[in-house]
Parts: C-alpha cells; structure tokens; sequence
C-alpha cells in the first residue's frame, strides 16, 4: 500500500522503516528535515496519494499544523489514522476536519515506547468505525501486539490518558521506593531482586530498572511529552478530583524548569538524589 507518516520522531521514524520492510510504498514528513531515504519536504505531495495517513506528533496544534497543510489534498478512499497522544475534544475537532474532506478519520494512540515500537509491539487504542479499522487492520496488526477497539471517536484518546496517568504515577513511586531504599543502604541489586518478587513490580519497572540503576536518561518516553499528556488529562477532567495526578504535574513541571524535557521522564529520579544534597 501506498502510506504516509507525518512526524519522524522516535516513533514515527521506527514504524516507517518497518512498513517499508514490509514492502509498502512509505514516505514521510517532518516539520525539520530527516536525513531518511524517504523523507519528502512537501507534505501535501506526501498526503495526495496515499491509502493510509498516519500521523504522530507532538501535540494538539502539531496536528493541526500538519491538518492545515494536507486537508486540501485529501480525498475519499483514504484513511487518515491520527495516533497523537491528544484530548477527546481536539480527536472530535480533527475528525470533522478530515471527514468534510471525503477521507475516512481512525484514531488510534499508542502504548510503547521505543522498545515495543522497534520490537512491533506497541499496542494501539482504536476509536471509531469498525469498517474503517477492518480495512486498515492488516498494517496496524504489524506494527502490534494488541489492538484495542474502544468504540465511538473520543474514547481511545480518554483510555490513552488514563494510561499515562497511571504510567507517571507509578513511576514517582517506583523513584521514590528506590531512593528510600538507597538512603537505607539497600544495594539496587537487592531492592529489585526484591520488587519482582512483590505484588507491586510492574513492566514500567522491569522496562525503567536499567536506566534508573545507571541513570542513563536518554529518551524512551521524554519528559516533555509526558508531562503533555498529564496536562491534557487535567484539562479534560475538569473539576474531577485526581489529587495524585495534581500533584506529580508540578514535579514534572520542575522537571521542565530545570530543562529535562528532552529526557527520559525518569529523569525526575534526579530531583529526589538533589533533594539529599
């Protein structure tokens, strides 16, 4: 098939070249120019002819940026799969906008950092018509472990939230569980021979151990992109009480200040060490 991906970071980048080892036809688009075979600068030549568009980016205005630039050139017949972590509002908004046009609108956020995109293992959170994730099915299935259809458009978006609510409050907890343990003498060595052999070990743990034991903060998952998802899950809750996620936002918020955005989102690990100082 012929497929577009719009945004080339860690992820985009990785599902690109493993469609394109899948024999399809790829090409792709960045705001910032990618030194890849199939990068192209003119993002609406990239949309035109394409069956399948994806798009991950950033955030709710990176998706309307590349919107603005692709919606004159879309058509029926092609499926446009929106998979940026973005609020049920912002899918709504976007969803019109591709379907006035004659395209067909799937969205579809993700679970997996770069390890389970590398591996084909992200698991993807499908809102929409089961028509349209019928056809599209067999490119999603080979870039997955599981695809979760969660109903009407709005919904995988809220599922994909709750998620990282719970990714980021479980790993405060974990940095803080390690830091507690080290201050008491503990070896890393002992503290996570014993946390997988306790109820509350966790694949954030299993997946987070190596960085945390030798503080490599490279990216996985940044630090700015998660704290994106904790801000947009607030704004979504409204006056829901979510007392925990409150309150981890503003660690992730100091985080940002001292300029980890770049980072892992463990990084914040680095907030209780200074904290000892």
């Amino acid at each position: 098939m012929k497929i577009s991906v719009f945004g080339l970071g860690i992820i985009g980048s990785i599902w690109g070249e493993n469609l394109r080892k899948d024999g399809h036809d790829v090409r792709g688009w960045n705001r910032t120019r990618k030194q890849l075979s199939w990068y192209a600068a003119d993002a609406s030549a990239v949309a035109k002819d394409a069956e399948i568009i994806f798009i991950v980016v950033a955030d709710p205005p990176a998706v309307q940026n590349v919107l603005d630039q692709i919606l004159p050139v879309l058509h029926a017949g092609q499926v446009v799969i929106q998979s940026s972590t973005i609020s049920p509002k912002a899918t709504l908004d976007f969803a019109r906008q591709v379907q006035k046009t004659g395209a067909a609108f799937l969205e579809a956020p993700f679970t997996g950092s770069k390890p389970a995109a590398e591996q084909r293992k992200t698991v993807f959170y499908i809102g929409g018509d089961e028509k349209v994730l019928k056809k599209v099915r067999p490119v999603l299935e080979r870039l997955a472990s599981s695809i979760l259809h969660t109903g009407t458009l709005g919904r995988a978006s809220a599922l994909k939230l709750a998620m990282n609510i719970n990714i980021a409050l479980v790993g405060q907890a974990l940095s803080e569980s390690l830091t507690f343990a080290r201050a008491a003498g503990i070896s890393d060595d002992k503290y996570f021979e014993a946390l997988k052999l306790n109820a509350s070990n966790s694949g954030l743990a299993v997946l987070k151990e190596s960085k945390l034991r030798t503080k490599d903060f490279s990216p996985q998952f940044s630090l700015k992109h998660m704290a994106k998802d904790l801000r947009l899950a607030l704004e979504t809750a409204g006056d829901l009480e979510l007392p925990q996620t409150r309150s981890v936002m503003r660690i992730y918020e100091e985080g940002l200040q001292r300029g980890w955005g770049e980072d892992d989102f463990t990084v914040l690990a680095r907030l209780l060490e200074q904290a000892k100082v």
